[in-house]
């Protein structure tokens, strides 16, 4: 798959944090599949989804978190048609009946062992009819389809089509520099539009725990950090429940967040050209796919320091810097904020991507005056391209038993 195939299929909108809106989707699907109202619906879905779906607000049904009205109301609200906005413009004149459906016990929730890290089985009974929805993969990936215990839609699970990218930073660089972004014009459009309008709510409005607006007010005389105040602010409205959309990467808005809302602004204020904004947003969000590729879409990997790295990447990239320098601050960013934990979605992921972005500014300061990490620095390798292996391993195999405890001590009560 070609860079321009991978964006247009990677950088999509989402309306609301993307596992509980995943939930959404299959629910909506299977109801769609029964064709009627359920009386049951059985869960099984992977430690992943229960992590990042537990303590996030979902959007459109004024305020309510958690897995069981995700997938309630996308059984009884949604339109699985819109698929990552299923749950965008539902009638909330009925969210008192998806609270008496979850009081009265309509749906089971199990942890399913032994599955991909994105796994979501849901199977709605009514009457002597059901129907079932396998997702598996990435948010959108239907690989089963029942209607009465019948398969009517089965495909293998594909590998991922990340493993089919050819990615290298040199690559992403050259074809920066050079391509024809025509194809993926829209999409960028959107990503500017929508990942700087959630900022915006999140500075002008009272979400989540205010961290953007913190910054703001507290840090107001350094320019770096009205960057990374409106990057917060986005994760505070969309961890907390804002009803606006983003255009996500790596199949997170946290990351679509991260990875494009300091270059947009920067270039807004260094009146930088068109031309060279898509550019940049076009070499940084291919370098965030890139870094989240060795690590996968859900880990106990915070997936915005990969975001973080590669905007202020992406801001050097404006800059006119040298291909050493950029490769170097993102090196340096990877060397230090790379183990982060995820523990879910909520209002502290504003707060680690405050966090990251910091470091990510920090790490091209020390690119550009030559005091960057050496190779064998810790996980720092001879090229940059090994580094990005390694911190992959590092997330996909060195973490995976952390994943596990994070994910037990959160269902502790």
């Amino acid at each position: 798959m070609d860079y321009i195939n991978y964006m247009k299929k990677e950088l999509v909108p989402a309306f609301g944090c993307t596992e509980p809106i995943a939930l959404a989707y299959a629910s909506a699907v299977a109801r769609e599949i029964l064709g009627m109202e359920p009386e049951k619906i059985l869960v099984n879905v992977s430690g992943n989804i229960i992590k990042n779906a537990n303590s996030v607000t979902v959007p459109g049904t004024d305020g309510r978190k958690g897995l069981e009205i995700s997938i309630v109301a996308g059984a009884f609200l949604g339109d699985a048609s819109k698929k990552l906005e299923v749950l965008s413009d539902v009638d909330k004149s009925k969210l008192d009946e998806c609270d008496e459906k979850i009081e009265n016990e309509i749906i089971e929730i199990k942890l399913k062992p032994d599955v991909s890290n994105l796994y979501i089985d849901i199977k709605l009974l009514a009457k002597d009819q059901s129907s079932r929805v396998v997702l598996q993969g990435a948010h959108t990936n239907i690989i089963l389809k029942e209607k009465n215990d019948e398969v009517i839609y089965e495909k293998t699970l594909e590998s991922q089509d990340d493993c089919e990218v050819d990615f290298s930073f040199e690559k992403i660089y050259e074809f920066a520099k050079k391509c024809d972004y025509s194809e993926v014009k829209d999409i960028l459009d959107l990503e500017i539009s929508y990942n700087t309008e959630i900022a915006k709510d999140g500075i002008e409005n009272d979400w989540g725990s205010n961290i953007g607006k913190i910054i703001l007010k507290n840090y107001s005389d350094n320019y770096n950090e009205k960057l990374v105040a409106y990057a917060a602010a986005g994760s505070d409205a969309r961890m907390s429940g804002s009803e606006k959309p983003v255009v996500i990467n790596s199949g997170s808005g946290n990351q679509g967040i991260t990875v494009s809302v300091p270059i947009i602004l920067y270039a807004k204020d260094k009146g930088v050209s068109e031309d060279e904004l898509y550019r940049a947003l076009v070499f940084a969000n291919l370098i965030g796919l890139y870094l989240k590729q060795g690590i996968g879409k859900l880990s106990a990997y915070c997936g915005v320091v990969s975001a973080a790295s590669a905007s202020v990447c992406g801001i050097g990239y404006l800059n006119n810097e040298n291909i050493d320098v950029l490769k170097e601050t993102l090196s340096n960013s990877l060397a230090v904020n790379s183990g982060i934990i995820c523990d879910g979605a909520k209002p502290s992921c504003a707060m680690k991507i405050a966090s990251s972005l910091r470091n990510a500014f920090l790490a091209y300061e020390q690119a550009k005056t030559n005091n960057s990490f050496n190779p064998g620095d810790g996980i720092v390798k001879e090229t940059l391209d090994k580094t990005i292996e390694t911190v992959g391993h590092i997330a996909r195999y060195g973490m995976k038993t952390t994943d596990e405890v994070i994910l037990n001590e959160m269902l502790k009560k």
